[in-house]
């Protein structure tokens, strides 16, 4: 079976990986990836994630801006048999499909028909999901809407953020994707989604980081982790940016609270405490923009007019 695969952040690695090492039945012949941007203090491009692995890897890589008739021309030489896509952040018209005998198929970390779309990891936290999980499906012209080759679940605790639950992702797609791979050689199907039970998630851009104190103190913790590592939550405390790293929900006693967004005090043991429209959060790691992660104490440190101000 020879395979294409197109990918280009970190959470594709492992499946990369995957169809590398499974060299029974599998040749790897070309890597798709986004190209490289410039990145660092230097503007100096730089791969992405799955670039750099795919040239550790020895693997020919092709970075085309658009799948256009010449990116399709260079794909048909090789004489494709399937496509494995997993976050490659382009669209596959009808055209490029055809180049695979085989079809293609999209690894999406979400248990579909839930969660459609760009973002899915970042909705399951938002919306206090307790299981999410990784779909396997056939490659359709509209988006995530494919026949499910494979489903397996992931129990969440509500301690995950994006990046610690991308990294669980990818494993468990990596482990699945090869005996996906077997079924589709032996030519077996998938099973058709129910669309009428099908929900979708959009791109997450940078104001979504904006933190809203007149939302519950639930609502704020979920988005520092739905956030993180991007584009992570912010406030403003006398005029300067404040990133909110890590928080939880109080859950002790509470006395009369303040306004929204209000610093309240500390507790020695949960941290820096403040008030939101509904609930307390405390926050234990803060970062002024420009200046490195701090614990809370470490921070107050040096913020010595924290306590009491208004942020936001």
């Amino acid at each position: 079976m020879r395979i294409v695969f197109a990918g280009s952040p970190a959470i594709a690695v492992p499946s990369l990986e995957a169809i590398v090492s499974n060299t029974e039945g599998f040749e790897l012949i070309r890597v798709l990836t986004n190209p490289d941007t410039p990145k660092g203090r230097h503007g100096t491009p730089q791969p992405t994630e799955v670039g750099e692995a795919a040239e550790k890897l020895g693997v020919p890589i092709f970075k085309p801006i658009k799948l256009d008739s010449s990116a399709r021309e260079e794909i048909a030489v090789l004489k494709p048999d399937i496509l494995v896509s997993f976050a490659y952040g382009h669209i596959f018209g009808p055209k490029f499909l055809e180049l695979f005998p085989l079809g293609g198929i999209n690894i999406h970390p979400s248990l579909l028909p839930k969660y459609r779309g760009p973002t899915p990891i970042q909705a399951a936290i938002l919306n206090g999901d307790k299981i999410t999980g990784v779909s396997i499906q056939k490659l359709a012209l509209e988006i995530d809407s494919g026949d499910i080759l494979a489903a397996e679940q992931i129990y969440l605790t509500g301690t995950e953020t994006t990046g610690t639950l991308s990294e669980i992702a990818a494993v468990k797609a990596a482990e699945m994707l090869p005996k996906v791979l077997g079924k589709i050689a032996k030519g077996e199907q998938g099973v058709p989604q129910d669309h009428s039970q099908a929900s979708f998630c959009r791109l997450i851009g940078r104001e979504d980081g904006v933190i809203d104190w007149g939302c519950t103190a639930i609502e704020i913790e979920a988005r520092i982790r739905a956030y993180s590592p991007r584009p992570l939550c912010r406030t403003i405390h006398n005029g300067r940016t404040l990133f909110i790293l890590k928080g939880a929900v109080y859950t002790g006693e509470q006395s009369v609270g303040g306004k929204s967004g209000q610093v309240l005090g500390i507790n020695n043991q949960y941290g820096i405490m403040i008030q939101t429209g509904d609930g307390i959060l405390t926050v234990t790691e803060l970062q002024y923009s420009g200046k490195k992660a701090l614990f809370w104490k470490d921070f107050l440190n040096g913020a010595r007019d924290f306590i009491e101000s208004i942020l936001g």
